[in-house]
């Protein structure tokens, strides 16, 4: 399924700078720029940062081209201190000349060919700076429709996770009842970047966008969402989040628990009396249920972590390899 084309009076005339934030990522990230090779949309620069050391940004080097086959150019940047997810994309919005709109990657996407220009049409809309849309799974089900972030229980849900594919039947309820975008795609204005500041850096990695989404809407922001626009994401494979609970590494159940927490301190503070025993109990179902004991102790030690205000890399993780 295709976007509806704009007419030529109508389209907008934005510059969009592409933000991929790299981790060990080289074979992920060709396959997306391949993807965006496909865009029907071709105002757009590829600005990709390497959180993974040197090493690792000398091979994207050495095997990334320095502009797409449509003409596009590719930059690349180096943060060997691995500031995380959001500092990665801080990085990149800041070494990059101004662009009218970034639109966030994760590495493992594919967008469909129509995906830019649908995002860029509600954009052009004028009543919001930041737009989602259906994120897809491999096998074509939805991944997320959108986020709703639950404060009382400090849980993120996707909505309609799982479910077959079907057009969006009120566009205007979804926008108003989705509270975040999922990061592994998301498109923002400038003026949403200016008005609302960046991304925390301290969470290092996983909810960094629905804060940031949170946060906009505290100051007036608006969601936007465009049903035409179709990305497949195979998630986790940078971070260990994929595949079952008892599969998922250390470092994302953590961190996805500790943050959690850390995201209700910094928004809902009143609400962590009812917010953290609730997720605890959460944790407690949610792991005896699958049986995943090992990963259920990473997530109690996140959540522990999260109570204590511990925030950025965590210290185990810098005295190791990270994943």
């Amino acid at each position: 399924m295709t976007p509806p084309s704009l007419p030529p009076d109508a389209a907008p005339r934005a510059d969009v700078a592409v933000i991929i934030v790299s981790f060990h990522s080289l074979a992920d990230i060709t396959g997306c720029l391949e993807a965006l090779e496909t865009s029907t949309w071709g105002r757009f620069r590829v600005v990709i940062c390497e959180n993974g050391g040197e090493e690792a940004f000398q091979k994207l080097r050495a095997h990334l081209p320095a502009q797409l086959k449509t003409g596009q150019p590719v930059e690349l940047l180096s943060a060997p201190d691995n500031p995380g997810y959001a500092g990665g994309i801080n990085r990149a919005i800041d070494h990059t000349a101004p662009a009218d709109a970034y639109w966030i990657l994760n590495p493992d996407t594919h967008p469909d060919p129509g995906a830019l220009e649908a995002l860029l049409a509600r954009l052009h809309q004028g009543d919001c700076s930041a737009v989602g849309h259906d994120l897809l799974s491999g096998d074509g089900r939805l991944a997320s429709r959108g986020g709703l972030w639950l404060k009382r229980s400090a849980r993120a849900i996707s909505l309609d996770k799982g479910k077959p594919w079907q057009p969006i039947a009120d566009l205007r309820a979804l926008e108003n009842r989705i509270n975040y975008i999922t990061g592994a795609s998301l498109l923002v204005t400038r003026g949403f970047c200016q008005r609302v500041g960046k991304m925390r850096e301290d969470y290092f990695l996983y909810c960094e966008e629905v804060e940031w989404c949170l946060r906009a809407i505290r100051l007036g922001e608006k969601l936007g969402y465009a049903p035409g626009a179709f990305v497949r994401h195979a998630q986790g494979t940078a971070t260990g989040s994929g595949g079952t609970l008892r599969t998922q590494s250390k470092l994302a159940v953590y961190l996805m628990e500790r943050n959690r927490m850390l995201l209700t301190r910094d928004l809902y503070p009143g609400l962590m009396p009812i917010a953290a025993p609730l997720s605890l109990l959460h944790i407690a179902i949610k792991y005896a249920k699958a049986a995943a004991w090992r990963q259920g102790s990473y997530a109690l030690s996140g959540w522990l972590a999260g109570l204590g205000n511990k925030r950025n890399k965590p210290d185990w993780l810098e005295r190791r390899a990270a994943p």
